[in-house]
């Protein structure tokens, strides 16, 4: 499902944030990747949601090479993919269901197609009865909640989540992976970014570390 292939990735004035990567992450995973501040965890997720190219090396997402991807093309993968961030990200001047309904808007969904899909959607998420809610009347989890409906509603087969609990409290942390670990259950591939390790060690999925860039272990989950 993805692929990364001797990747390398330099900014400006020679600073290295990835070394010579390779992974594979197979269809129906989760995964973990964890590393300190600065590790090259968050230039990965940028990486594989082709925000800029990377310095060497190749990467393949659901078959696709990413270096063959138009620039005009660019947007219509995206789309493809669920990602959700710390910050949440959502659109402050919109309620709970037009920010989930915007994500199908841009992919061209019909209006039936949206008054169908986004109330199961915010269901699944908990958030039914609270449709109608602006982003700033909600708690930190219920964003995410949003956030994550938001993600899910087109059906991505890839869920990147980048630090998703990073604003939240333990409660909320904990509410949140265990939707990300039932999105999974449905077939979903699942990669999470995070320096929870509290979560991490619990959950006990794959955990990719990374350190200074290099890929340092990669251990599958416990039997």
């Amino acid at each position: 499902m993805i692929t990364l292939t001797n990747v390398t990735k330099t900014y400006e004035k020679g600073v290295a944030a990835l070394k010579d990567i390779s992974m594979d992450i197979d269809q129906g995973e989760f995964a973990f990747i964890v590393g300190d501040s600065g590790s090259g965890k968050s230039t990965l997720i940028k990486l594989l949601l082709k925000e800029f190219p990377p310095t060497a090396g190749k990467i393949e997402v659901a078959g696709k090479d990413l270096s063959r991807i138009r620039h005009k093309d660019i947007p219509e993968y995206r789309r493809k993919i669920g990602c959700v961030f710390q910050d949440f990200r959502l659109l402050k001047d919109r309620n709970v269901y037009e920010n989930v309904a915007f994500a199908m808007r841009v992919t061209g969904a019909s209006k039936r197609e949206i008054k169908k899909r986004v109330p199961q959607m915010l269901s699944r998420v908990g958030l039914a009865s609270k449709y109608r809610s602006l982003p700033n009347h909600l708690s930190g989890g219920e964003q995410q909640r949003v956030a994550i409906a938001r993600a899910l509603v087109n059906h991505p087969k890839i869920l990147l989540a980048d630090e998703p609990t990073g604003n939240l409290d333990g409660h909320n942390a904990w509410e949140i992976m265990k939707l990300l670990d039932e999105i999974n259950k449905d077939g979903t591939t699942v990669l999470v970014v995070t320096h929870n390790m509290e979560i991490v060690r619990a959950m006990n999925k794959r955990v990719i570390t990374i350190y200074k860039g290099t890929l340092m272990s990669d251990e599958e989950e416990a039997l």
